[in-house]
């Protein structure tokens, strides 16, 4: 297991096949899929295939989500951290992405914030690049509340699969301001 970053509350380590039954259940729940194309999935197969899908990036692009793990519980809260996106959205390719996925019973607590401020500073200082996107269905107020406590601004909307969204980034420069400032 590997560790890639850590909080007093939680860990953001590599997502492993033994995550499959509460990828599940986290991915099958229709109400973590409302702002993500309502497609929740079905079986465990799908959310083991997720998960190969997710180590693939570790191996293509060196990064890819971490499973987030409560410290206290030891418990998978779902998934966070970073990927390299090679698609092209909002007229954006080969970027850096923060992003976070929660099982319903852990919203509301700060774990998608905790977990994309750990991400940024994994990007900054690790990786060593200049920007960080991340986006949010317009309508997902949880979502773009945790994106903006975490430093990064919306900088434009944008139609995304037929849905307003909103686009964040946040350059290195400005994180370390932050940084300097808490």
């Amino acid at each position: 297991m590997k560790i890639h970053a850590e909080t007093d509350r939680i860990i953001l380590r590599e997502i492993e096949l033994t995550d499959a039954e509460a990828m599940f259940e986290m991915d099958s729940d229709p109400e973590v899929h409302i702002y993500l194309g309502k497609k929740p999935i079905k079986t465990i197969k799908e959310a083991e295939a997720q998960i190969a899908f997710i180590r693939q990036q570790y191996v293509d692009h060196g990064i890819g989500r971490w499973a987030i793990i409560d410290k206290q519980s030891n418990q998978f809260v779902g998934w966070g951290g970073l990927k390299f996106r090679t698609d092209t959205v909002n007229g954006y390719s080969n970027y850096y992405d923060v992003g976070y996925r929660l099982l319903r019973k852990f919203w509301g607590q700060g774990y998608a914030t905790e977990s994309a401020k750990a991400s940024l500073k994994y990007a900054f200082e690790v990786l060593k690049v200049q920007v960080v996107c991340a986006m949010a269905h317009h309508a997902n107020a949880a979502s773009r509340h945790a994106l903006l406590k975490a430093g990064l601004k919306i900088t434009t909307q944008f139609e995304y699969e037929g849905e307003l969204s909103d686009w964040f980034e946040i350059i290195k420069e400005d994180w370390e301001k932050q940084c300097k400032n808490t």
